[in-house]
């Protein structure tokens, strides 16, 4: 996928037959509002480009997902409100969801993602 823009598209994580909602935050605003002022997320929101969070001033704890170029995980984290993630040099995006759900969906270092846009009904 060229050039990344703020939206909505669905992650395919290999293995799991339904895909995941994902908004995609790749403007600098995006990025900076990211998950925070929310209670809870309904699927996962991917920063790019990213190679570092926070959780300051959440609601909630998350999953983290570093990403490289090719979507492939490169770390998966658990995060509970008020922490600084490490930076992960070889990331280029992050991933984030409600703590728990990446477990669920299966992923873990390795595992490259796919992302598509959102079918519209």
């Amino acid at each position: 996928m060229g050039r990344w823009q703020d939206g909505t598209a669905e992650l395919a994580v290999p293995g799991r037959d339904a895909p995941v909602p994902v908004e995609i935050a790749a403007s600098y605003r995006a990025r900076t509002r990211g998950l925070l002022g929310r209670d809870g997320i309904d699927g996962a929101i991917m920063l790019t480009p990213g190679s570092s969070v926070h959780t300051f001033r959440m609601r909630f704890a998350i999953d983290v997902a570093y990403l490289d170029r090719e979507l492939r995980v490169l770390d998966v984290v658990t995060m509970r409100p008020g922490r600084l993630g490490t930076i992960r040099f070889r990331s280029r995006h992050v991933l984030e969801a409600e703590a728990g759900a990446m477990a669920r969906w299966g992923l873990r270092p390795g595992v490259r993602l796919g992302i598509a846009p959102r079918a519209v009904l």
